[in-house]
């Protein structure tokens, strides 16, 4: 998770610009690609696979803060234990706060996740994280978003897990 984070601060300190005649305000929608990782309290069942998905959302510019919410729904196929436990897809409720910088906007991520791991069941946890997104129009922007999760008793099967996930996506605000 360091690493991600040390990448993070990375492509914030980058990305930071003067300000921009943007409005962060209005519906938007996107796909991205990255990496999910996931590990279980069960001694050496830990992997991590490529991730792909779509989201979409709301944002309000209150002029340097702005807030949001958004739904994200990602697949991937990671096989915890091959041919029997595998993660196919993660979806989240988010709500996201932030400050405007111009191009840029930094924001805190937080919600609610739902996993579908085949072999034991779907399971609720929550995440957490950061992003930061640059504008690369009014109207299209990229980001790069770090995000926790934790999930207990996936399926009721007793296993808890742990999964990060770090992930470069595009939207298109309409």
């Amino acid at each position: 998770m360091r690493q991600h984070l040390a990448t993070g601060a990375a492509f914030l300190a980058l990305s930071m610009t003067s300000a921009f005649a943007d409005d962060w305000s209005g519906f938007y929608a996107g796909a991205g690609i990255g990496s999910l990782e996931v590990d279980t309290d069960v001694a050496g069942i830990k992997e991590n696979d490529t991730a792909y998905g779509i989201h979409a959302g709301y944002r309000f510019d209150a002029g340097q803060w702005v807030l949001g919410g958004e739904f994200e729904h990602d697949w991937t196929d990671i096989d915890l234990v091959p041919g029997a436990i595998s993660v196919d897809r993660v979806m989240r409720l988010k709500a996201t706060a932030g400050y405007d910088l111009g191009r840029t906007l930094v924001y805190l991520a937080a919600g609610t996740a739902k996993v579908n791991v085949d072999g034991l069941g779907d399971d609720w946890g929550g995440f957490y994280g950061l992003g930061a997104a640059y504008a690369v129009t009014p109207q299209a922007n990229v980001s790069l978003e770090l995000l926790e999760h934790n999930f207990s008793n996936i399926g009721g099967s007793g296993i808890d897990a742990d999964a990060w996930s770090a992930n470069v996506r595009a939207s298109w605000k309409f």
